[in-house]
């Protein structure tokens, strides 16, 4: 499983521009809020659901952003969503709870869990993700961290909450 470090690396490698924030473990939007200090860029919200057919999902969607998880399990067809245990947390994602963030899909080696990205996100120039632990936070800008994902052969489900549906695959 990769470490925040390996990420790091992992986006040297490839030439990208980020900023490394430390702080106080986050674990819900509230202590971010609190205790991140001025980032800029949009911050996020990271749920990560199974159904009962257990099927996974990971939908990054705007900290301020209210889900409605029976509409999105609708819009998505994977009726019964609910949140996913911390055990299922360390299986697919390699991560703790407080941690969730697109870039532990690294650690999906089967592509077992769908990714869902808000298209207000999609939108924004600059993206604050953690990177695999919940004491710090890194700035990208959108358009690279689309593109580490796609060159790590992740899909990417773009889907609008105003009217929960999905309105781009990449």
């Amino acid at each position: 499983m990769l470490l925040k470090s390996d990420l790091f690396e992992l986006l040297r490698v490839k030439g990208l521009d980020f900023q490394i924030h430390n702080h106080e473990p986050l674990y819900t939007v509230e202590d971010s809020e609190k205790f991140r200090g001025k980032i800029k860029g949009s911050h996020t919200k990271n749920l990560f659901l199974k159904n009962k057919k257990n099927s996974f999902f990971l939908f990054s969607c705007d900290e301020k952003a209210t889900v409605d998880l029976k509409l999105f399990s609708k819009s998505i067809d994977a009726k019964n969503l609910s949140f996913a245990n911390e055990r299922y947390l360390d299986k697919y994602l390699g991560i703790k709870p407080g941690s969730v963030s697109p870039f532990a899909l690294l650690n999906d080696k089967n592509k077992e869990v769908n990714f869902y990205l808000d298209q207000k996100l999609y939108e924004s120039e600059i993206i604050n993700f953690h990177p695999l632990i919940n004491t710090t936070t890194i700035s990208i800008r959108m358009n690279d961290f689309i593109n580490f994902i796609l060159e790590n052969e992740i899909k990417i489900n773009i889907f609008s909450l105003n009217n929960y549906s999905i309105t781009k695959i990449l």
